[in-house]
């Protein structure tokens, strides 16, 4: 998986978290500076390895 960052039309800097086989499975909300969505990247990359799954679906 890698994290592609890329600048929006309105000046907002956005990335999406893309599987091996090309697909988007996670888009980001819009930042004003770049390196907000970069830490957020760092912060997602060192602590969402352990993330548990809250299923509420009551099924």
């Amino acid at each position: 998986m890698k994290f592609v960052v890329k600048k929006s039309s309105n000046g907002e800097f956005r990335f999406n978290l893309v599987a091996s086989n090309g697909q988007v499975v996670a888009t980001s909300e819009g930042y004003k500076q770049k390196a907000s969505a970069m830490n957020t990247i760092a912060s997602i990359q060192k602590s969402a390895g352990g993330a548990t799954v809250d299923d509420q679906t009551n099924a």
